[in-house]
C-alpha cells in the first residue's frame, strides 16, 4: 500500500510541476509536442490539438516536451525561436509551481491541525534554558541572526548546531532578551536539546493562516537549503541521502502510523510529505547543475545579459554532461536506500 500511496504523491508533485512548464508554454505561443507523467516506453496516450497527452512506464518522472527544446527548429513557435524572457518564464515555472502547491497544501493543513509557534511550553530543569532564565510563555523570535517562527525551527536549529553555542533572543512582557544557551545530549531523546518543549497548537484567522502557510513553506526550503550546505561541508555524508526507494519507506511510516487514528490524520500527515518533498523538488530544481532547470536559467540569463545565444550543440553537451552526473549520483542514493534496508 506505501508503494502505491508513495507512486501517487510522487504523480501528483511531478504533474504539477511539469503543468507549470506546460501552462507558460502555452502562454508564450510555444509548441508542446508531448505533455507525459512518468519515463520510459508510452503505457497509454491521446492526441488532442498538436499536443499528445501519456504515461509512461516508469511511474517517477515526467517531462513537457517543446519544439526546439533541445535542438534547432525552423518552427515560429519552437522553444529556442521565443524570447529570452519569455524561455526564462517557461523554465522557471516547474519550480515556482512547486512551492505554490507547497503553499496550498501548507494552508490546508494549518487550517485543520493550526500552528505551532516557537513558545516556550515549559522548561525542563538542568538543561541550558533553565540556567538561563527562560520561562513558560516566553516566544523565541531569533536564533543567532535568523529569525523564526515556528517551534521546529528551533529543533532542527538545534541540531545542526549541536556542539555550539546559541544566541537566542526572546520576546516577553514585549521587549526583547538575549541569552546564549549550550545544547547538551540527552540520552533519552538520543539528541542534542536545550530543555524546553513547545506550546503547543493554535488555531487562527484566515490570515494567521495564509502567514504561517507561508512560514511552513519556508522552513522546509531551509531546512533543504540548510541539508545542501552540510552535504558540501561534510557535516552530512552521501550515505544520508534519500532516494526514491527511501522516500517510499518513509511515505509508508508515515502512513502506518496515521492509519490508527483515522482518514483526518492519514491525510494530514500525508499532506505534510507533500508539503516537503514539492518544496524539496522546488529548490533542487533551481539548482545552478546543468540538465536542471536551473541550469538552464543559468543559460538564459548569461545570453539575456550577453544578448546572444550559446552554440546549442556545446549547451546540449553541458546538459548531457549534467544528466550523466545526476544520474551517477541516482545510483550510489538508491545503492544507500537498499543497504540501508539490510543493516
Amino acid at each position: 500500500m506505501s508503494i502505491v500511496i508513495a507512486i501517487i504523491i510522487f504523480s501528483i508533485i511531478i504533474l504539477f510541476h511539469e503543468l507549470g512548464h506546460f501552462l507558460l508554454a502555452k502562454a508564450n505561443g510555444i509548441r508542446v509536442n508531448e505533455f507525459s507523467l512518468g519515463l520510459g516506453p508510452t503505457l497509454v496516450g491521446f492526441t488532442k490539438g498538436e499536443t499528445k497527452y501519456s504515461i509512461k512506464l516508469l511511474p517517477f518522472g515526467g517531462a513537457c516536451m517543446m519544439e526546439g527544446e533541445d535542438n534547432e527548429s525552423e518552427d515560429s513557435r519552437a522553444f529556442n525561436n521565443k524570447s529570452v524572457l519569455g524561455r526564462i518564464s517557461v523554465v522557471a515555472a516547474g519550480p515556482i509551481f512547486n512551492f505554490i502547491m507547497a503553499f496550498t497544501f501548507a494552508v490546508v493543513v494549518v487550517a485543520i491541525l493550526g500552528f505551532g509557534k516557537c513558545e516556550v511550553g515549559s522548561v525542563k530543569p538542568g538543561y541550558s534554558a533553565a540556567e538561563a532564565g527562560i520561562q513558560e510563555g516566553d516566544e523565541i523570535i531569533r536564533l543567532g541572526n535568523k529569525r523564526i517562527h515556528l517551534f521546529k525551527e528551533l529543533a532542527f536549529y538545534t541540531y545542526v548546531h549541536q556542539d555550539e553555542d546559541i544566541d537566542v533572543t526572546l520576546l516577553r512582557d514585549g521587549k526583547e532578551k538575549t541569552v546564549t544557551l549550550k545544547p547538551t545530549y540527552d540520552k533519552k531523546e538520543k539528541r542534542y536539546v536545550i530543555g524546553i518543549t513547545g506550546a503547543g497548537y493554535e488555531k487562527g484567522n484566515a490570515l494567521q493562516v495564509l502567514k504561517y502557510g507561508f512560514y511552513d513553506v519556508k522552513y522546509y526550503i531551509d531546512t533543504t537549503l540548510t541539508s545542501l550546505k552540510l552535504l558540501i561541508t561534510g557535516g552530512v555524508s552521501l550515505n544520508d541521502l534519500s532516494g526514491p526507494v527511501g522516500i517510499v519507506s518513509t511515505i509508508g511510516d508515515a502512513y502506518n502510523d496515521a492509519k490508527p487514528g483515522g482518514a483526518l490524520l492519514v491525510f494530514l500527515n500525508l499532506s505534510v510529505m507533500v508539503i516537503l518533498l514539492s518544496a524539496n523538488l522546488g529548490v533542487m530544481n533551481l539548482l545552478p547543475i546543468p540538465a536542471l532547470d536551473g541550469g538552464r536559467l543559468v543559460f538564459l540569463i548569461v545570453e539575456a545579459i550577453r544578448g546572444k545565444k550559446m552554440n546549442p550543440d556545446k549547451e546540449g553537451m553541458i546538459h548531457f554532461v549534467g544528466l550523466l552526473i545526476l544520474l551517477a549520483l541516482m545510483v550510489v542514493v538508491m545503492f544507500n536506500d537498499f543497504r540501508k534496508f539490510f543493516v
